[in-house]
């Protein structure tokens, strides 16, 4: 039976090569809600992968019941990155765009041929400016995490496509930029990321039950910052070691309503390794991680406002 300690020391000896070379995770990540009930995850990373080193990571997940939830991912060497600071543009093989200021206008493609073909090229109509916060970024034990809501809420409109079929779109999305350093991500237990008229944002809590984060309430064309104070399960205090079975209410700092999310209502169950390319990667991935990153996504209406939500964990 030695088996097992000698592949765990390799996968651990591979995930070592590959983290020396890239300590910190950067993402940037767009959440799409279309009119059609259609929605859209997009995630563009540079990251470390065990035994590969760093690599440009995209991926698409699209939510569906025509189209049976289809999601696809690709890595790239970071040379494929092109950054054009002066038009505001990052390309990744010029089948990945983000072009264009955070402002009206700003354009996001992905296209991409595995397992299907995948395509979402949409632009901005409006954009509600985000407020920054004086202090953004979080010491987690091990590591540190640093977060910039770059759109709590805009309107978009282009097309998406699988297969055959193209459509029109029209809806609204949330954007945010974060950067982990370290093995901060062994140190979470819980992610929330939340968007709807009113609110929006990300926020975590560590393994010791601190919260960290912050979310933007919406008024209008203006926005105020909002930290959390506590997240309640049952009106007691959720810790986050497993995935919320009941309805979940965030209170903040600031004098303003709680938000409530029923995470008893789960439309999609969705895993970061599916989007990990070769058995030898996606075991690598699992073991360097600590086990399986799991996204449970679904939708709560508060007071006649739609919030959709997510929430991540092992």
């Amino acid at each position: 039976m030695l088996y097992k300690p000698f592949f765990r020391f390799v996968f651990f000896l591979l995930f070592f090569i590959g983290w020396i070379e890239a300590k910190e995770v950067k993402t940037w990540s767009y959440v799409f809600f279309f009119d059609n009930g259609i929605k859209a995850y997009v995630n563009f990373s540079l990251l470390p992968v065990p035994a590969q080193g760093q690599k440009v990571a995209c991926d698409l997940s699209f939510w569906s019941p025509k189209w049976k939830h289809p999601s696809v991912g690709r890595q790239y060497p970071p040379e494929r990155m092109v950054v054009d600071k002066e038009k505001h543009r990052i390309s990744i093989k010029e089948e990945y765009l983000m072009e264009g200021p955070i402002a009206k206008g700003h354009r996001v493609l992905f296209s991409a041929e595995k397992g299907g073909s995948f395509l979402l090229d949409v632009s901005f109509d409006s954009v509600i400016r985000a407020q920054k916060p004086s202090q953004n970024s979080w010491n987690i034990e091990k590591g540190s995490f640093f977060q910039e809501i770059l759109i709590p809420y805009g309107r978009v409109s282009g097309k998406i496509a699988y297969n055959n079929d193209t459509l029109s779109v029209k809806g609204y999305a949330y954007a945010d930029y974060s950067v982990q350093k370290s093995l901060g991500v062994e140190s979470v237990s819980r992610s929330f990321l939340f968007s709807s008229k009113k609110y929006a944002g990300r926020l975590g809590i560590s393994k010791k039950g601190e919260l960290f984060g912050y979310a933007l309430e919406i008024e209008g064309s203006q926005t105020r910052i909002l930290s959390p104070k506590s997240i309640l399960q049952n009106a007691k205090p959720y810790d986050g070691t497993r995935f919320p079975n009941s309805e979940l209410e965030i209170l903040w700092n600031e004098p303003v309503e709680s938000l409530k999310i029923d995470a008893s209502k789960v439309f999609q169950k969705f895993s970061v390794l599916q989007n990990f390319d070769g058995f030898i990667a996606k075991k690598a991935m699992k073991f360097a991680m600590g086990g399986e990153l799991l996204f449970y996504r679904g939708q709560t209406k508060q007071d006649q406002t739609v919030v959709d939500w997510s929430i991540s964990g092992f």
